[in-house]
């Protein structure tokens, strides 16, 4: 059992960054404020306040504070070019709503403070970036560390220790239970080797990477280094497990690793869903004329309804119903539902064109704004499909930890055509796990957009 008094790794270089990013834009904007009105005693800082509290919780939600990532630079200066925009806009038009007191700053000077704070509130991060580099490089916040496990895994970690410089770790050496040649230029040996490289001061860290199964030979060497004053870490193999989305938490005061979770609950869920209902009540807007003639085609060239209804599996395996132009003479929605092949003679002719151009899912928006779909997911199939290839393919049903979208990541990575074989779908799958295991609201945003870029494609063609 893991110790319920087992925390995390914390660091005070994301509470320091944000102290210094709250007194630039404090500053900022009290030197505004004199240089518009010399005379003015000290101003009410509500409006510096909200942009900062704003810009900070913004860019805890988009990782602007997060250690640990290596990131190209000018990807962080758009994650906080990004948080401070929306800070700016919750300071001028919540904080002057909710104030009594005017802005004392004119809408002039209002925009140059937000202009020069993010100059200024860049050049901090950029100068924090560049400096805490250079202090690892010449060893001054980094730590010596060995892996304990010339396995798989324990590669792996020294790769990924390696390529992230803003972990201030540097791997001195991989061990292993018996000495073992590897290609690394790095320290090699045994466990007595290690203690030997800790007691000669090269080593002050430890991470312990090898499977759990050998659970006696950790407790071995733990007692062992308990002996020494390095500090020692364990690597749970999770890689051994086929996990969908790993995170760690506290219940009970216990620690536990989720191996199957979904990412979408709480206040991320929360806000995947507002961006759901006002977007999809945008696109019915901007639709409504493009529906209006795609449902008078139908229903004048076509005997039958023009919308088809049919049931498919939505979240946590729930069935739903889902909409959508009807594009085919049958509308099977049985034990046995054939799925449209190129060319398939069922098709008719406008809806050939529906489908080439993905016009025929547009009232599933519909479904986006009753809350049974989300705009970005893994597709959904219908309910005979989903029987057959769960007892086909292993962790199919886990695609369904999250709502079924009118679009996803397998969309717009080129798995947009008919899944007739196992494999296909397997494929198709895997990109679905991918899809939760990474999501976040910019994974989304860009979905929706290379979305747009590939039905232009295929109209092109």
């Amino acid at each position: 059992m893991i110790s319920p008094t087992t925390s995390p790794i914390r660091s005070a270089f994301p509470a320091i960054q944000i102290a210094l990013d709250f007194l630039i834009i404090g500053l900022c904007y009290v030197a505004f404020v004199a240089w518009q009105s010399p005379l003015t005693a000290i101003p009410p800082l509500q409006t510096a306040f909200l942009a900062a509290l704003g810009f900070v919780i913004a860019g805890e939600f988009l990782g602007v504070f997060h250690t640990g990532h290596h990131r190209p630079a000018d990807y962080d200066i758009l994650l906080i070019s990004g948080s401070w925009l929306l800070g700016f806009v919750l300071a001028v038009f919540g904080g002057l709503m909710l104030s009594p007191l005017r802005e004392p700053l004119s809408n002039n000077n209002l925009v140059l403070w937000f202009l020069v704070s993010l100059l200024f509130v860049l050049l901090s991060h950029m100068l924090s970036r560049a400096l805490f580099a250079w202090m690892s490089e010449r060893g001054w916040t980094s730590r010596r560390c060995a892996i304990l496990g010339n396995n798989e895994l324990g590669r792996h970690l020294a790769d990924a220790v390696a390529f992230d410089r803003d972990l201030g770790i540097r791997v001195e050496g991989i061990f292993d239970e018996n000495a073992r040649r590897h290609e690394r230029g790095l320290h090699e040996g045994g466990f007595e080797d290690l203690l030997v490289a800790i007691g000669q001061r090269k080593i002050d860290t430890v991470f312990i990477a090898v499977p759990m199964s050998m659970d006696e030979k950790i407790r071995a060497w733990i007692d062992r280094l308990a002996d020494t004053t390095a500090s020692v870490y364990l690597v749970p193999n999770l890689d051994a497990f086929d996990y969908l989305y790993s995170r760690w938490g506290f219940v009970g005061g216990h620690t536990v690793v989720s191996i199957f979770e979904t990412p979408i609950y709480g206040v991320d869920g929360c806000l995947k869903r507002a961006l759901d209902i006002a977007l999809s009540i945008f696109g019915l807007l901007l639709s409504a004329p493009i529906l209006l003639m795609a449902a008078l085609a139908i229903k004048l060239t076509t005997i039958g309804p023009v919308l088809f209804l049919q049931r498919r599996y939505g979240l946590d395996g729930k069935e739903i119903s889902v909409w959508k132009f009807r594009t085919m003479t049958t509308m099977d929605d049985g034990s046995d539902v054939k799925q449209a092949t190129k060319n398939d003679p069922r098709v008719t002719p406008i809806g050939r064109l529906l489908r080439r151009t993905s016009l025929d899912e547009l009232p599933q928006l519909f479904n986006v704004l009753m809350g049974t779909m989300s705009l970005v997911g893994p597709r959904p199939y219908a309910v005979a499909h989903n029987e057959q290839f769960r007892n086909l393919i292993r962790g199919y049903m886990l695609r369904h930890k999250v709502k079924p979208g009118i679009t996803g990541l397998a969309q717009v990575l080129g798995s947009r055509l008919e899944t007739d074989t196992v494999e296909k779908m397997r494929a198709r799958i895997e990109l679905d796990h991918r899809y939760i295991r990474d999501w976040s609201l910019w994974l989304d945003l860009k979905i929706m957009v290379k979305t747009i870029a590939v039905v232009l494609r295929q109209q092109a063609h």
